[in-house]
């Protein structure tokens, strides 16, 4: 919170709203903000609201992806934001329902959709990718080394029928990848099943439309926080800060300036802030997290 700086009656939006955490934290801390609080996910959203509702008006909980986030806010007539707030990747509530599919450790369905209503699941995505776009996927969003194996392995997989709970492509990827290779501690399908997350659910096409226009969205002072759990996120993140900070956009090969446009951020932190060693005891699932903070000029 305190790299939010809550403003006495500020706006505030919490893009992935989840169990409710950050929102009831922000409304708790000023008995005059608001938020604007959105998840696509329906469970995410009916636990949330249950667990805000004693806040009233003072919280509006929407259905909807944060790359629409200036839809709604046009929708509710909000002009200008004192602060956003984006916790990405999966959440714990996720994680610990097996039925949800995004748990290496939990046998179930192999979904990993965030909206359970909509999209194909993970399945349907090796169903349908040949294996080398699948190895790509996995390569790429996993920055997993062994990405062509694991792609060969899990298209005989599904192909045999062999291949339709998440303790099934668990255990497939860690016969596959060589056991010196995985980090103590992490589980070697963790890479795999981020991939395949990331793929069903578009979280970096997500993102990269949010990055585009939050600027916007914020009133001067405006604070813009972003927490991420792997260094795709983080890079698009920074990069996406950066953008906006610079005081000049022209190429770097213009002999000077000709664009006039100032940057309309700063970053308050230059480097991303990690979990101490403390919340990592009480929390080991922040052991990844990475936060970056641009305040609206």
């Amino acid at each position: 919170m305190r790299f939010w700086r809550v403003r006495p009656g500020g706006t505030y939006l919490d893009g992935t709203l989840g169990a409710g955490g950050h929102a009831e934290a922000l409304l708790s801390l000023d008995p005059s903000a608001r938020c604007l609080a959105l998840d696509r996910d329906p469970d995410a959203v009916d636990a949330a609201s249950e667990r805000l509702k004693k806040f009233g008006g003072r919280v509006i909980v929407v259905r909807e992806n944060f790359s629409n986030a200036q839809a709604v806010m046009a929708r509710f007539g909000i002009p200008a934001l004192d602060g956003s707030l984006l916790d990405l990747g999966v959440s714990s509530m996720q994680l610990d329902r097996a039925d949800r599919g995004f748990s290496q450790i939990r046998s179930g369905p192999l979904d990993m959709r965030m909206d359970p209503t909509r999209g194909e699941t993970a399945r349907d995505l090796i169903v349908r990718l040949q294996a080398g776009e699948l190895a790509r996927v996995i390569r790429e969003y996993g920055e997993e080394p062994h990405a062509g194996k694991i792609a060969r392995v899990l298209k005989e997989a599904v192909s045999a029928g062999r291949l339709k709970t998440t303790v099934q492509c668990a255990d497939l990827v860690s016969r596959t990848v060589p056991s010196g290779s995985v980090r103590p501690g992490r589980h070697p399908a963790t890479r795999t099943f981020q991939a395949l997350r990331i793929a069903v659910n578009g979280e970096l096409e997500s993102l990269a439309r949010f990055l585009d226009f939050f600027p916007e969205m914020l009133a001067p002072g405006g604070r813009a926080v972003f927490i991420s759990f792997h260094s795709l996120e983080d890079r698009m993140v920074k990069t996406g800060i950066r953008k906006f900070s610079r005081r000049c956009v022209c190429p770097n090969d213009f002999p000077k300036c000709v664009c006039g446009k100032p940057g309309i951020l700063r970053e308050t932190i230059r480097k991303a802030v990690r979990p101490s060693p403390a919340e990592i005891e009480s929390n080991p699932r922040s052991r990844s997290a990475r936060m970056r903070v641009a305040e609206k000029i």
